[in-house]
């Protein structure tokens, strides 16, 4: 597999920018419609008295503020005078106290619920003909994300063991669940950078809920875990996946299927820290999954393998071929990540306050390029 250089990635992403903001009306207005809207705005529980600042010129103004190069409140203040002015309306106040509150008063849910929105929609306008062999997948990926050493940070995530007050940055960590066939995020995840519960693993089981049964779910050798390969497979949902790095594949026994594709049982960890003693004892004794070795070769580099575990056991399914060529559709995963963040300016948030932040990583976060 061929992978794509950084600096193309880069001009997807601000060729995607650059298409919203010519717009004169808000941003994603052709996926937010006004039911979806309606039902985000029911988030709102406080009166909004405010004449200029509405819920939904907040919205657009804070989506102009995020996308564009100059992310200050006095730029973004700036381009509602020119819009207005345009639109025949009397210019505002260039004062950026107002928009400050107003974004401040929109509550955190609204945003998630517009961001998630954006993500479904797409992905509901998707060709059926982009499927995999019908069905949906869903890439899994986590990422972290930096903020200033603000008091009020540190307390909601607070510094690594090895980091020193006033002089890092505090760090959170987000996890995505991602359409393959439209690369829209459906949901999106925050929580600590380190601690009992927060890693990856943990985080996904906290947003999964937006997968739907028939699913396929795309991840990294975090996802080939015993338990959350059978919590999935009760949900109807299949993963594929690396195998993890304290596991062997041994293809010399199991189930044959054909070469180097074999089915094999797992056992029941003898002790699982993510679930309690009554939990354990409920989870079957075994679980059957599919291992298959496959080969990346890629020019200029040694050709190497890699061995993929699925809960997709049939071969008539998806063969060994086709399950090694779904999987390497995840490899661009982490750097469209990296890159989104970079260009959009996201790999070092300015928000000094935790409610800001997850704000500020609701609304660019829909705009992964495919």
């Amino acid at each position: 597999m061929r992978a794509p250089s950084q600096g193309r990635l880069r001009q997807q992403v601000d060729l995607l920018r650059q298409c919203f903001l010519q717009g004169g009306g808000l941003p994603f207005a052709e996926v937010l419609p006004e039911g979806g809207l309606s039902a985000a705005m029911a988030e709102i529980k406080a009166p909004w008295n405010d004449r200029i600042y509405t819920p939904l010129v907040t919205l657009w103004t804070f989506l102009g503020q995020v996308l564009n190069a100059d992310q200050s409140c006095r730029a973004a203040v700036a381009r509602l005078i020119a819009h207005r002015v345009a639109e025949g309306l009397p210019p505002c106040s260039s004062e950026t106290g107002a928009y400050c509150q107003a974004r401040k008063r929109l509550p955190e849910r609204f945003f998630a619920a517009v961001a998630r929105l954006v993500g479904r929609n797409l992905d509901a306008q998707v060709d059926p003909r982009w499927l995999w062999k019908g069905r949906r997948v869903c890439l899994f990926d986590g990422s972290t994300v930096a903020m200033p050493d603000t008091e009020e940070n540190r307390q909601e995530y607070p510094l690594a063991y090895n980091q020193t007050p006033g002089t890092n940055f505090a760090i959170a960590r987000i996890g995505a669940i991602i359409s393959l066939s439209c690369g829209a995020i459906l949901e999106l995840g925050v929580c600590r950078y380190a601690g009992k519960g927060q890693g990856e693993v943990s985080l996904l089981r906290r947003i999964w809920d937006v997968l739907r049964p028939g699913d396929v779910l795309l991840g990294d050798r975090l996802m080939s875990g015993w338990v959350g390969m059978h919590l999935l497979k009760q949900r109807g949902v299949d993963t594929v996946s690396r195998l993890s790095a304290h596991r062997r594949a041994d293809f010399r026994r199991g189930k044959r299927l054909g070469r180097e594709d074999h089915l094999v049982v797992w056992r029941k960890p003898t002790s699982i820290r993510s679930v309690d003693r009554e939990t354990y004892n409920a989870l079957p004794e075994a679980i059957t999954v599919r291992e298959v070795r496959v080969r990346v070769e890629q020019p200029g580099f040694r050709t190497r393998s890699i061995v993929v575990v699925t809960t997709i056991l049939d071969p008539e399914r998806a063969t060994r071929e086709e399950l090694g060529s779904l999987y390497f559709a995840r490899w661009n995963n982490e750097l469209d990540l990296r890159s989104l963040k970079q260009t959009l300016q996201m790999d070092l948030l300015r928000c000094k306050t935790p409610e800001l932040v997850r704000k500020r990583r609701s609304g660019p976060t829909s705009l992964r390029p495919t």
